[in-house]
């Protein structure tokens, strides 16, 4: 396959659990639910492909799985599974998960971060409380991050959805609230990010879709992001929205007719398991090749960032398999599209922090 070796830049991820997991700490990570389960297209794909690279035979019991996992140790099997990736650049979101520098350990490639923006205005208000001047704080604390940070990102969906109210400027009141949930503060931190990562030239990121019950899946739909993305478009600021499922196709829509917008399929890829390539297939419907980016989304369990390494390797390199048996694209093409979205995107999009890749 086309896929077999290229280089990924995992342009959304998470830090991993380097303790020792019961069976019921572990399925908890196997899934967005409160209880996860090996019975799953996620975890039958665990057993299938993670379980050789432990030198395990593929589709051990997820007891014997489990059992040897044990015995090797959470960092060895972390450092196994990630290094086995592929992946030779990694953007961590600090938000939740850990720390860049724990994560380095673990990893061969670069790795560098992107900041949540209510992670940093919640910190900010745990501090000082909801005092005058929060906000200039917030904003001072959200620049200072950024002049180091590759990217920004949003969890707004969770908060209050995606259909925000965009202010330029904050509300004349702030509630002191420990969680952020107020539409108007939300509206304005993420009007801030949009101006900040403009300034700086780096993207901000958006959940998008699925994602664990405190999410109303309805209000992660990227359709309601349609007019902010118009009042951004020509800014210089650059989107990126994760994960997308099962709107995929309406993300790969919103790239279709705004040219600085971009998708990933994020954490989909290792959830849909066999399914990886019709997804990916049904995005690619109509998102622009340069539109698409990689992304694994792994957080908790290094199986994560390694299924989603594999199965898009997999899933991609199928898809692109038979476009080219059905002469609908040329090897020459083919390769240039694999490279895009395996990397060159990336690299593209985050251009203004990257070092020179080396290969």
């Amino acid at each position: 396959m086309l896929t077999d070796g290229v280089p990924l830049t995992d342009h959304h991820c998470h830090g991993v659990d380097i303790e020792g997991l019961d069976r019921p700490g572990f399925e908890r990570l196997l899934g967005e639910g409160a209880h996860g389960d090996f019975d799953s297209a996620l975890g039958l794909a665990v057993r299938r492909w993670c379980a050789p690279a432990l030198d395990l035979p593929a589709h051990v019991s997820p007891d014997v799985y489990l059992r040897h996992r044990a015995r090797l140790g959470a960092r060895e099997v972390a450092v196994r599974l990630l290094r086995a990736s592929g992946v030779t650049r990694w953007f961590l979101d600090t938000g939740i998960g850990g720390g860049t520098a724990d994560f380095a350990r673990l990893v061969d490639g670069e790795v560098r971060e992107i900041v949540r923006l209510e992670e940093v205005a919640e910190r900010v208000v745990a501090q000082v409380g909801a005092v005058s001047g929060v906000y200039e704080r917030i904003e001072a604390e959200l620049r200072a991050r950024a002049a180091r940070a590759v990217g920004l990102k949003t969890i707004v969906a969770y908060r209050c959805g995606l259909d925000f109210p965009l202010r330029d400027h904050p509300p004349t009141s702030f509630a002191p609230e420990h969680r952020l949930t107020d539409p108007q503060v939300l509206g304005w931190l993420v009007g801030l990010g949009a101006r900040i990562g403009a300034e700086f030239g780096i993207p901000l990121q958006f959940h998008t879709g699925f994602g664990d019950p405190d999410l109303r899946l309805r209000r992660g739909d990227p359709a309601l992001l349609t007019d902010f993305l118009r009042r951004t478009a020509g800014t210089g600021l650059a989107v990126s929205l994760l994960h997308c499922w099962p709107f995929h196709r309406h993300a790969a829509y919103l790239t279709h007719v705004f040219d600085h917008v971009h998708l990933d399929l994020g954490l989909t890829i290792p959830y849909v398991g066999q399914r990886a390539g019709a997804v990916l297939a049904e995005t690619l419907e109509l998102a622009p090749f340069r539109a698409l980016l990689y992304s694994s989304d792994g957080y908790g369990l290094p199986e994560l960032h390694y299924l989603g390494a594999l199965l898009w390797r997999r899933g991609l390199g199928k898809l692109i398999d038979e476009w080219i048996a059905d002469d609908a694209i040329t090897t020459a093409d083919a390769e240039c599209l694999v490279g895009a979205i395996a990397h060159g995107n990336a690299e593209r999009v985050y251009r203004a922090r990257l070092a020179p890749a080396t290969r």
